[in-house]
Formats: structure tokens, C-alpha cells, sequence
């Protein structure tokens, strides 16, 4: 069994000046993302990690609202925040939006570069091409990182459509080969991430895997014996969904799943935290048509340390993708978050995921189908002990990916790149 308890380093995620070591003291470092900061996970993971080792770090993102603050300072991290804001639509509309972010990006890099002389640039993605706003600061010296969150030709063949051979996949790819040639280095999220990215535009060698593991001050480690009861008494069972509300993330499976469930399980109810979205609204018409009403409990927008605290009410966790090309490659971050509280978690049988885990690591069901996703909700409600024993197998898995691991690696080939100026 896992007893073993993983502490916050710090309180209330605050970064304190005196425990930097300092091995990039006097080093500064820009960070791009076409998101907004600081809500947006992997980005803050990352700045934190560089400012606890003494570097100093500026962001340039997009603002979340008309009200938020152009410039602040959140955890020792600079923020810079153009003042325009995303939003859904089709390709044109992505198109004018990354343009213009890149147009900003470039400007303000190329002006900051020569009073602050950046000892690095690290750009995420989406878009790939945001890289190349890095140039000037490139030219006077800085390493460039590209974080690659997500294969842009494969993102966009799964929400438009798109057929492989098609121009716009093409371009993408090429754009993809010219981005990462562009930079010093090109990390990304999981190995099926990394055998796509070295298969067709560079080095496998040049490729860092960092890991969307969440971070541990907030999902601070709880052993499967301490968050699971040792039988279900009958009553309430509640299943949680938490991410995007889009229809890759099979929100609409959950909804039908838990129809089945019901007659078996009659105290079974959803609850559900993410964005509106037009696919939101349409799902849960179904749902009240079908008879759900108060059985799926909308909770909205929630930070990540609130996503902690309902993951602690919940009894099950479950991530019913739909199948297609971005969720077979994809490994949810989570399935972490909800191993790192003990609680069981039903997640897609997907080349992303089996990367890391075993056949007895997970809950598995076929991804897309809601019929197995129902019957293996059912199994986790009438097998506790069963669970409880895949749980403990999970979080071994979890705990070698801890994000005090990951972000070591990080810091360590950070460390490398600079040393190669």
C-alpha cells in the first residue's frame, strides 16, 4: 500500500524569494502563450519552477476580461497581458487571432529584448509560429524553447474535419517542421507526443517530455486507504466530469452513461465543472429530456484548488473521450489529479494513456463507447475493494510523475541549454 504523504513546499502556492537556490540568478526569461495567465496550468507550472531557481520571469499573455490588469505581478512572475481576448469560432477566425497575437508577441519581444537581454524565450503553443516572434530576442542571444501542448495538424483534423491530405493539414505540418527548427529546443507533454513531433519534423534528440503532472501544492498526495471508504453503503454515488466542455471530451458519453447507471445504481448522480459551451447546452437538453433532471449538477468555472476540493466529495472520476486521433495521442492531466487524492478514475483505453499505464493500473473502458463506460461505472460502484487495489497501482504510476520530478527534468534541461550559449 501507498501511505507515503506528499506535503505542500509552500503556502498557498507563494514562492519565496529567500528559497530560490539561484542557479539562474541574474538570468531573465519571456514567456509567450496565446492563453491567459496564470489560470492556464502548464505555463505557471513551468515560470515558477524558473523563478525558484532565481530567474526572472516575464510573461506576455491575453487578457481574461475588459476589467483584468494589463501588467501585475503574480507569485514573482511578471505579467504582461495584451489587451485582447480569445474566442471560439472557424478558421479564419483562428487565423486573424493568431496574427494578431503574434504581431504583439514579435513588437514587444524585439523592444524588451534590448533592455532587458532575455537569457531565454519560452514559447508555447498554439500556434506553432508563435515561435518566430522570438526572433530579435534570438538574434541577440536567447535560447528558444517551443512547448508544444498539442499537434496542431491532428487538433484541427479532429475539430474540423479536416481529411489528412487535405492543404490546411499540410501547412500545418510544415509549419510545424519550421517552428521547431526555429527553436533550441522543443519540449512537449507525453511520449505519443514525441514519436509524432520526431517522426516528421525534428530530432528525436531534440525533444524534452515534460509531463502535465498537477501541481502538488494544490493536489497534495492522499493514500487510496485514507480517501476510500472499505464498502458502499448504498445511497449517494457521485461521478465527476471536469474540463472542456467540447465534444472530443465525450460529455455527451457521461450523460448517457449515467441514463444506464440509474437503474442500478438509483443514487448515481454527475456533477460537472468547465466552460459554457453551445455542445454544454445541447447535451444537457438531452439530459433533461431523458428524465436527468438533478442527476447532472452543473458547478461552472472552478479553479484548480476548488477542483481539488470536489474531487474529495466525488466517489468516481471519468474521462469519456470520444475516439479519434488527438484522444488516442492524448494523456488527460486528470487522471493524475484524481490519483493524487485516491479516488478512482475510469479513463479511455488510448495509446496516450497505456504509455504509462499498465492493464491493472486504470479503470479502462473502450474509448467512445458509453455502454462500457456505464458498465465499468457500475463495476467501480459494486467492487470496491477491486478498485481500491487499482487505485493503490495508480498512484505508484502518479508518483513517478509527480510534478516535483517533472519540473527537475525541466529545470535541469533548461540548465543544459544555457550552459551550450
Amino acid at each position: 500500500m501507498i501511505s507515503t504523504e506528499i506535503s505542500a513546499r509552500t503556502s498557498g502556492s507563494r514562492i519565496s524569494e529567500a528559497s530560490a537556490p539561484g542557479r539562474f540568478r541574474g538570468k531573465r526569461a519571456a514567456v509567450v502563450l496565446f492563453s491567459h495567465y496564470p489560470s492556464d496550468p502548464r505555463p505557471r507550472r513551468e515560470a515558477e519552477a524558473l523563478v525558484r531557481e532565481g530567474m526572472e520571469v516575464d510573461i506576455i499573455s491575453l487578457r481574461q476580461d475588459d476589467h483584468e490588469q494589463c501588467r501585475e505581478t503574480f507569485n514573482q512572475v511578471n505579467i504582461l497581458r495584451v489587451p485582447f481576448r480569445r474566442w471560439r469560432g472557424g478558421k479564419f477566425s483562428y487565423f486573424f487571432q493568431y496574427g494578431s497575437f503574434i504581431l504583439a508577441s514579435f513588437f514587444l519581444l524585439a523592444f524588451r529584448s534590448f533592455s532587458r537581454r532575455y537569457s531565454l524565450i519560452h514559447v508555447h503553443n498554439m500556434p506553432d509560429v508563435l515561435v518566430f516572434a522570438a526572433l530579435v530576442p534570438k538574434i541577440c542571444g536567447a535560447r528558444v524553447i517551443l512547448d508544444l501542448h498539442d499537434p496542431m495538424p491532428e487538433l484541427m483534423l479532429t475539430i474540423f474535419k479536416l481529411p489528412p491530405e487535405s492543404l490546411s493539414v499540410r501547412m500545418l505540418k510544415r509549419f510545424e517542421k519550421w517552428s521547431a527548427g526555429f527553436a533550441n529546443l522543443v519540449v512537449t507533454v507525453n511520449l505519443a507526443s514525441k514519436r509524432i513531433y520526431s517522426s516528421r519534423s525534428c530530432a528525436p534528440e531534440k525533444i524534452q517530455v515534460v509531463m502535465n503532472s498537477p501541481n502538488e501544492e494544490v493536489f497534495q498526495f492522499k493514500s487510496a486507504s485514507a480517501a476510500l471508504p472499505n464498502e458502499k453503503s448504498g445511497g449517494n454515488f457521485t461521478i465527476m466530469y471536469h474540463g472542456s466542455l467540447l465534444p472530443r471530451n465525450g460529455f455527451d458519453l457521461a450523460v448517457k452513461a449515467l441514463e444506464t447507471v440509474k437503474e442500478k445504481i438509483p443514487g448515481a448522480s454527475l456533477v460537472v465543472c468547465g466552460e459554457r459551451t453551445p455542445f454544454f447546452e445541447s447535451v444537457m437538453a438531452s439530459a433533461d429530456k431523458h428524465g436527468l433532471q438533478g442527476a447532472v449538477n452543473y458547478l461552472g468555472v472552478k479553479k484548480q484548488e476548488q477542483i481539488a476540493e470536489i474531487i474529495d466529495r466525488c466517489d468516481l472520476g471519468i474521462i469519456p473521450n470520444h475516439r479519434n486521433i488527438f484522444t488516442e495521442m492524448n494523456t488527460p492531466t486528470r487522471i493524475f489529479e484524481y490519483l493524487s487524492r485516491g479516488k478512482p478514475v475510469i479513463a479511455p483505453r488510448a495509446q496516450g494513456i497505456q504509455d504509462y499505464f499498465g492493464d491493472q493500473d486504470l479503470i479502462y473502458f473502450e474509448l467512445g463507447n458509453a455502454d462500457d463506460l456505464a458498465r465499468k461505472i457500475e463495476y467501480s460502484y459494486f467492487h470496491p475493494a477491486e478498485v481500491r487495489e487499482t487505485v493503490e497501482r495508480g498512484q505508484r504510476i502518479y508518483l513517478t510523475h509527480r510534478w516535483s520530478r517533472e519540473s527537475t527534468g525541466f529545470v535541469d534541461t533548461v540548465a543544459e541549454l544555457l550552459g551550450r550559449r
